[in-house]
């Protein structure tokens, strides 16, 4: 019996707190995923850089053992300078010293990839003064362009998705879920089409030292906005219509991300994965029982109003009953024995 009624209480408080047990599993799931991506990362990658640390150093030694007039600390010396230069985009190789970093066209670029969230890290500000700048332009900047980006997808979205949606619903009487799912996957093949595969080989024809496969790997790091910026077009050597490409390439990132963002909001308006979400939020509180609690509410306090209006009253009506003096008997004769 007490085992029955133990397991009865477990199920009732696990209902009634369902959607924090989904929020809780959600958590341990994203965090068991980061550890996962964590292991196979390092597992696939730690070997490569081993490998290139022991290329680097073999390459330094022999340097040195040609170039016996020059020191090791100077040229580590050198080495660390030339570094600190490469991180601003700055280098002092001759193939490199034709491409400036802070051109119109350059800085239109580094503008977008600041404003998008990108920031790919290969140029960044030299001066205080543009450090500045940039702290007090992105504070202005994201935001907007954050409702920039909102504005013209909310209108996007009404004739990508919702009229085709409707029309397709109504005019052939299939069901507006089933349909909302067939139109989402194919906007999402569109997409991927339009500005990854594509753009992918059109990157790998441009780029001298890009094959296909890191193409579409800067097309997706550079559209999800993570930006690590291993991957830079328009930065080798040489290369032809450098700032038409750079142009062209602001325009790509800035008409890619509303595209992910179509598609995105467009996947997000599923009633599947709308049911799916609901379970991992909080339950808002419904019409019914905000309207229980508010005549609860109004009850007790008319209960209690009535409660002190009525103590109220009968205190006044004690306090309105006259006074009344009892008269005091005495005999015409004042000899009466009852009196005295």
């Amino acid at each position: 019996m007490l085992q029955s009624l133990t397991s009865n209480s477990c199920v009732r408080l696990i209902e009634s707190h369902k959607s924090t047990w989904y929020f809780l599993f959600l958590v341990l799931g994203y965090i068991l995923y980061l550890i996962f991506g964590a292991v196979v990362f390092s597992s696939v990658e730690l070997p490569y850089e081993d490998l290139l640390r022991q290329e680097l150093r073999t390459i330094k030694k022999q340097f040195l053992q040609e170039n016996e007039c020059l020191s090791e600390e100077r040229l580590e010396e050198f080495l660390e300078k030339a570094l600190e230069a490469s991180n601003y985009g700055v280098s002092i190789l001759n193939n490199a010293s034709a491409n400036w970093n802070w051109d119109f066209t350059s800085s239109l670029f580094f503008a977008s990839t600041v404003l998008s969230t990108t920031g790919y890290g290969h140029t960044a500000p030299l001066s205080d003064g543009g450090k500045a700048f940039c702290i007090v332009y992105s504070v202005i900047g994201i935001p907007f362009t954050l409702l920039f980006l909102t504005a013209v997808v909310q209108r996007i979205m009404v004739f990508s998705t919702r009229r085709p949606v409707m029309y397709v619903s109504t005019r052939w009487g299939l069901s507006k879920p089933l349909v909302a799912v067939v139109h989402a996957t194919l906007l999402a093949i569109l997409a991927a089409s339009c500005f990854f595969l594509i753009p992918a080989a059109i990157f790998s024809s441009l780029e001298e030292n890009w094959n296909f496969l890191e193409s579409i790997y800067f097309c997706f790091i550079s559209l999800s906005t993570i930006g690590l910026g291993d991957y830079v077009p328009g930065e080798s050597f040489n290369q032809r219509f450098r700032q038409l490409y750079k142009v062209g390439i602001t325009v790509y990132l800035l008409l890619g991300l509303v595209v992910m963002l179509v598609v995105l909001e467009t996947f997000c308006e599923l009633q599947q994965l709308k049911t799916l979400r609901k379970m991992f939020y909080l339950k808002k509180e419904k019409p019914q029982d905000r309207l229980a609690i508010l005549e609860h509410d109004h009850l007790s306090f008319t209960s209690v109003s009535h409660q002190t209006n009525s103590t109220s009253l009968k205190e006044d009506k004690t306090k309105d009953v006259p006074f009344v003096s009892v008269p005091v008997l005495a005999s015409p004769g004042g000899d009466d024995p009852m009196i005295n």
